[in-house]
């Protein structure tokens, strides 16, 4: 007799791959199981690169050694042995169903399981960092006009109130645009 165990992939893996590759996101096995399978999947993922058969000694290792290249990582993780990558990645996912250790080690668990969430998290994470920096840029052109003019009586300083109010709503009405993006993310 033959007994034959295989892993079946979630439904949204392929998707949530793709997607983050479509964010210009370099992906990355770091597997504990054996070369084939772990081949296999990331053959069928369309994933970057693989490390199979990787102790949490190891991971933990490789993930360090990609940090002082200047990587920044983002880690999902599940079991037991993921729990010390997920504590030393930049920031980390676990799956609702996960280890317990694994969930303590996470900056976020995601409670539905959906690898999704892990893209729409990213996703919303660049986008505000994005709208911070607009409005950080806005807010200092601002300034660096407006006070100096005030200063020197250029411009009355009712008016450098009224921009100053004018600058406020535009920061505020700008980073509003963040609560108008869905979000489908349960984390």
């Amino acid at each position: 007799a033959t007994f034959v165990f295989e892993e079946q992939l979630r439904e949204d893996a392929q998707a949530a791959v793709g997607a983050l590759r479509g964010q210009g996101i370099h992906t990355l096995l770091l597997s504990g199981d054996r070369e084939g399978a772990a081949r296999l999947v990331a053959r069928e993922l369309d994933i970057d690169e693989t490390i199979a058969g990787a102790t949490p000694e190891q991971k933990l290792a490789e993930v360090i050694r990609l940090q002082e290249a200047g990587r920044t990582m983002a880690m999902v993780g599940d079991s037991l042995n993921d729990g010390p990558v997920l504590a030393r990645a930049n920031t980390s996912f676990a799956l609702g169903h996960a280890a317990a250790l694994a969930q303590a080690q996470s900056d976020y668990v995601i409670q539905g399981g959906r690898l999704m969430d892990v893209v729409d998290t990213l996703r919303q994470a660049r986008d505000t960092m994005r709208i911070v920096r607009q409005n950080l840029i806005w807010a200092a052109v601002y300034n660096a006009v407006s006070i100096p003019m005030a200063m020197v009586g250029w411009m009355p300083p009712w008016l450098a109130g009224l921009g100053m109010a004018g600058s406020s709503f535009l920061v505020i009405a700008n980073a509003a645009r963040l609560a108008r993006q869905p979000v489908s993310a349960t984390v």
